[in-house]
């Protein structure tokens, strides 16, 4: 039994550093893509553009238009199929369920985010804007 709590106890302590090793970074990343497929997944789409990196939202200005269409829409799924991070950057997969609210039709989509680490900011952004759900119609 004591060999047993002992092991416990090296299982637990070898956790916790790996756990210590991934930094605050990488919480920061998790916590700024759940904030962001949240946002998305609840149509909150100005509280979603708030979350993309600044010089994009400045050299893509979203329009009135295009912030009329979100209201066209309710997203039916956020899931992530794949991720991969580093230090400063993050790509992650998402397959994205669209509702057409006028026609009450679903379809799919694949979107892929990119991240990028603000050393200065100390926070994560999505790099590349938000997903185009109507494709470029």
């Amino acid at each position: 039994m004591r060999m047993l709590k002992m092991g416990l106890a090296m299982l637990l302590t070898m956790l916790l550093t790996a756990c210590a090793s991934l930094g605050p970074q990488t919480t920061a990343l998790e916590q700024a893509q759940y904030d962001y497929s949240a946002a998305i997944r609840w149509g909150d789409f100005e509280g979603a553009w708030q979350m993309v990196e600044p010089e994009y939202r400045n050299k893509h200005p979203l329009t009135e238009v295009e912030l009329e269409r979100f209201k066209h829409i309710q997203i039916s799924a956020y899931n992530d199929l794949a991720s991969q991070a580093s230090e400063d950057k993050a790509i992650r997969e998402i397959q994205i369920g669209i509702i057409n609210k006028h026609n009450m039709t679903e379809r799919g989509m694949r979107y892929t985010e990119l991240w990028r680490y603000d050393t200065e900011g100390k926070r994560w952004w999505i790099s590349n804007g938000l997903p185009d759900f109507w494709q470029g119609e």
